[in-house]
């Protein structure tokens, strides 16, 4: 049976060479370098209480696995958790079945299992390795990983690693369940809400009612509270042991969930020389953004008298992770301003933009991408559109039509590299060119009201020491991706589709193929491809930087290629975890057979870890009245459940089933109980109700449904954020009766019953608040909310 399974493993793994940059197995006898870790659940203090974490060998983040070039890793996961878990190499170019992904590429690891991985090191830079099983990133599966290379071209006498991180004292799925509920607390909690006082006090009124049309609340930068930011699992980490004089090479890599971080250094400007593990032409920098999943190098020296400051700052500016290397008076980091929402929210209203795509289209399998870039994003009549590759303009004019058809060959000055042989001898120091987006008549634009918004985020600093382009004759395959997400259901997705509505991306080996990313949400998106280096597209051209994770600002558009060598499926997906489980990803797949070790795991698994179930509820306790909801709900069915009962004996009970047709539009049906008359329980009513519900523009909810007795109602609904911690809320509703059913009163042909209600809210805790309100049914009262 052995022997068996050896013919199999070796017929794939030869047929997977034929066009494979990665091959399995140690076939050049390469000298071994062996690590076994451990992943537990133990109870962890990172943020002033103890809660449940995943270790890595005992710790967060786990341990450094170094290697050089050269070797043969083999790595033993042994799970001791009490549910599967898996483990990805990120950015390790490496075959297909070792990546990591369950269920995709990888059997996932059982709990009370063992599994091998084993690759060729075929590089060299900093990495690292967190698992892609759920949220358990989140919990403390993560890690550095550090590949010396096989002679050192670099001048520098010391390394360390700096892993940054956020941690949550909630479990990682009642965070997501609270992001999936709509939930303003987060926002609240780290005072980086943006209510309605704040908004008219600024004279911003106009640019809300904007967003308001636009079916938004406001800008939005991190969606999630945490209570402490992390350098190597620590708020504040010291290294005093590191020598005036001495140079320092800092590898720095952003492990987080969900944060992405502004880096400043104390003392002298340090010198940047590597991205994602790949060289780069060093360039001065003291203020760098690192997104999520990203690595960068910076060489540094210990100054005579003091200490270096390292601040990582979030992005949202709710909290800071410091080190400090060296020792004696602190050299102080720049302080980088917390951003202004409402300001950006000026800005942008001031521009003709269109948000809003759809995240959930009403027909996921109709190809709309065109006609999405075409209708959403910036809308700027008088200019032609615009591609900037360094030194190539393009109309795409004409790509709407054409669909860019796989196969299809474009013209390019590009030269066919190996990205494991780059020579690095002839680096030279660049002082950093100040970055600029130029208009059609070469005009800064950084003139044009708002353009300057997201002026920071580009990778231009960054230069490869040599060429990274293809040979002119390589067929080009283009694909556009537009990002989208819906931040009230907390769904997350590409061209509106999310990921279990979707079918992999085909792609073809010997082939470019070049991703349009084009960021139709308020939030940056670092989007990263499995097992591949593509060249992220800037001012450098030819030289443009070769990475394995980028950055896509809000509203903006990044190229980005890659020459098709490898075989498999590969994930490629938001590295912000909530967002990859909420939808954002796909597949790229070369089309190749299933490794045949995966058919005992379905793809259908991993899919479903981007659709599941989430289920909350709520309880008013009031002094004039009661009322429950409970809902559960997934990315386009939902089930709720709710009920009241008032001093006066009035009660209603209704129970729903509604469909998402798309983001903002569903139908339903259901039951609904109430009593006939004021103070009895005597007469209780029981109808069938069917309906539509929509947002409207301006955030109103809609609802508008036909009873089994044939009487029409309708409703609307809204809350405002009015101040920090204070929502106001209303209901209106009207439904009339005809006597189309029941027969009415004698001369009476037409009834009608109006019901209201307003209240205010004030948010004590994620779980708790209170509330006070007035309905014309049980009069005004006071109590409490709690939601579950």
């Amino acid at each position: 049976m052995k022997n068996i399974q050896l013919i199999i493993i070796l017929i794939v793994t030869s047929s997977q060479t034929l066009f494979a940059q990665s091959v399995e197995g140690n076939v050049d006898n390469l000298p071994v370098k062996e690590y076994t870790i451990t992943l537990r659940e133990e109870m962890v203090n990172k943020a002033g209480k103890e809660v449940k974490g995943m270790t890595v060998n005992g710790t967060i983040p786990g341990p450094i696995l170094e290697f050089t070039e050269g070797e043969y890793a083999v790595i033993y996961v042994k799970n001791e958790m009490s549910v599967e878990t898996s483990v990805h190499w990120h950015g390790i170019l490496l075959p297909n079945f070792n990546d990591g992904v369950p269920y995709l590429t990888t059997p996932p690891i059982k709990a009370g299992t063992t599994f091998k991985y084993e690759f060729a090191i075929n590089q060299n830079g900093t990495y690292w390795y967190h698992s892609h099983t759920m949220l358990q990133e989140q919990s403390g599966v993560f890690g550095s990983i550090v590949i010396h290379p096989k002679e050192e071209n670099l001048d520098y006498d010391k390394e360390l690693v700096l892993m940054l991180s956020d941690w949550t004292n909630e479990k990682p799925m009642n965070v997501l369940r609270n992001l999936k509920r709509g939930n303003e607390w987060y926002q609240m909690k780290k005072g980086t809400s943006t209510p309605l006082n704040q908004v008219i006090a600024r004279g911003a009124f106009g640019a809300q009612l904007d967003f308001w049309r636009q079916r938004m609340e406001g800008a939005d930068i991190a969606d999630i509270y945490y209570p402490a930011f992390l350098v190597n699992g620590k708020e504040v980490a010291e290294y005093p042991e590191f020598q005036p004089g001495e140079k320092i090479r800092l590898r720095i890599i952003n492990g987080a969930a969900s944060s992405q971080f502004w880096m400043t250094f104390g003392g002298q400007s340090p010198t940047m020389v590597s991205a994602d593990g790949k060289d780069i032409v060093p360039v001065k920098r003291s203020k760098t953004f690192i997104a999520i999943a990203e690595t960068y190098d910076f060489i540094i020296t210990v100054p005579e008298n003091g200490k270096i400051e390292f601040r990582s700052m979030a992005q949202d500016g709710s909290g800071t992770a410091l080190a400090y290397i060296g020792n004696g008076k602190i050299l102080p980091a720049e302080i980088v301003p917390k951003p202004d929402k409402i300001q950006m929210m000026q800005k942008m209203a001031k521009m003709k933009m269109k948000m809003g795509a759809h995240a959930l289209k009403f027909q996921p399998g109709k190809d709309e991408r065109f006609e999405m870039k075409e209708e959403y994003g910036m809308q700027m009549d008088d200019m032609k559109r615009m591609e900037m590759d360094g030194t190539m303009k393009m109309d795409h004019s004409n790509m709407k039509k054409d669909k860019m058809s796989d196969g299809m060959k474009m013209d390019s000055t590009m030269t066919h590299m190996d990205h494991n042989k780059m020579e690095n001898s002839d680096m030279k120091m660049e002082e950093p060119a100040k970055s600029k987006t130029m208009d059609m008549n070469g005009k800064d634009s950084n003139t044009m009201q708002g353009m300057d918004m997201f002026s920071e985020y580009n990778y231009d600093y960054l230069k490869s020491p040599e060429k990274t382009t293809y040979a002119p004759d390589i067929p080009v395959n283009e694909i556009l991706l537009n990002l989208t997400g819906n931040m009230s259901r907390y769904i997350w997705s590409m061209n509106g589709v999310p990921l279990a509505e979707t079918d992999k991306i085909k792609i073809k080996g010997n082939q470019v193929t070049r991703i349009k990313l084009n960021n139709l949400t308020m939030m940056h998106h670092p989007m990263h491809l499995h097992g591949h280096f593509f060249r992220v597209i800037n001012k450098n051209g030819e030289y443009s930087p070769l990475k394995h994770t980028v950055n896509v600002p809000p509203m903006q558009e990044v190229t980005i290629e890659f020459y098709g060598d490898e075989y498999g499926d590969w994930f490629f997906h938001c590295h912000i975890l909530y967002h990859l489980v909420g939808g954002m990803a796909r597949v790229m797949s070369y089309d190749t057979p299933r490794d045949t070790r995966m058919e005992a795991y379905p793809v259908s698994k991993l899919i479903h870890e981007t659709n599941q179930w989430y289920s909350w509820g709520m309880v008013d306790a009031a002094s004039h009245m009661t009322g429950a909801t409970l809902m559960t709900s997934n990315i386009r069915n939902q089930f709720t459940l709710s009920a009241e009962y008032g001093w006066n004996e009035n009660i209603e009970a209704e129970f729903t089933y509604e469909r998402y047709l798309h983001d903002y539009f569903r139908v339903f049906g259901g039951v609904n109980v109430e009593n006939e008359g004021e103070n009895s329980l005597d007469e209780i009513s029981t109808t069938a109700i069917a309906g539509i519900r929509y947002l409207t523009p301006y955030l109103f909810n809609l609802d508008v449904r036909m009873d089994s007795k044939l009487r029409p109602q309708i409703s609307l609904s809204r809350a405002i954020t009015i101040f920090p911690r204070t929502v106001v809320f209303g209901v209106y509703e009207y439904q009339a009766d005809f006597g189309w059913v029941d027969d009415l009163p004698q001369d009476i042909n037409f009834k009608k019953e109006v019901v209201w209600s307003a209240g205010i809210e004030y948010f004590l805790s994620i779980n708790l608040s209170i509330m006070g309100s007035y309905d014309n049914r049980f009069g005004a009262g006071g109590g409490l909310s709690a939601r579950f």
